[in-house]
């Protein structure tokens, strides 16, 4: 069946190219001069008598100035949510929130809440730097010589190679973002500049 739909797809790109031409007023050869391909080449292409390739329809894209979904009439790409796992490491629950390759990953982390009356801190030192931004709860972190709580909207970032480590300070779960960067990337925020003097 995903054979069918996409010989059916590739059989309406030449009416589609002839009809993109022909609206712009261009002739055959028009198009062969702004885009490179050979004029025998685009009329096979028109004619069906040639199948459409990536190296092929990108010049005609960019002449045509339409998408590449536009020309080879893409079907809607479905479900637009991702589903993204929970990982569970030191007691806590980590959503990650992105999925590209490297860079700086952000999370949102839900820390349970602090049972006994006392958590001796394990301090742990990794690659990377972290900014941890407190949604909900209070956040105890402890990095280096120094033991703060982070209360909502406060937040703490820090070189990871520093010994750290971080909990829930009082009876409830704490929820907090994080974007990480395992190369030590910072994250920048930037603000609009103030206007007048």
């Amino acid at each position: 069946m995903a054979t069918e739909d996409l010989d059916t797809a590739l059989e309406a790109v030449g009416p589609r190219l002839r009809r993109l031409r022909e609206q712009r007023g261009l002739t055959l050869a028009d198009v062969g001069r702004a885009t490179g391909v050979a004029v025998s080449t685009l009329s096979r292409l028109e004619s069906g008598g040639r199948r459409p390739t990536l190296e092929l329809l990108l010049p005609l894209a960019r002449t045509y100035h339409v998408t590449l979904d536009e020309l080879v009439d893409a079907p809607p790409t479905g479900d637009p949510r991702v589903n993204l796992r929970p990982i569970k490491a030191h007691g806590m629950t980590m959503l990650p929130l992105s999925q590209r390759p490297g860079g700086i990953q952000a999370y949102k982390i839900v820390v349970p809440r602090k049972r006994g009356r006392h958590v001796e801190p394990e301090l742990k030192t990794h690659e990377g730097y972290d900014w941890l931004y407190v949604l909900s709860g209070k956040l105890r972190l402890v990095l280096g010589e120094h033991d703060l709580v982070l209360q909502p909207g406060e937040v703490a970032e820090f070189d990871t190679r520093t010994p750290h480590w971080f909990g829930a300070a009082g009876e409830e779960p704490v929820e907090c973002l994080s974007l990480f960067g395992t190369q030590g990337e910072k994250a920048h925020v930037r603000a609009q500049p103030r206007r007048g003097g």
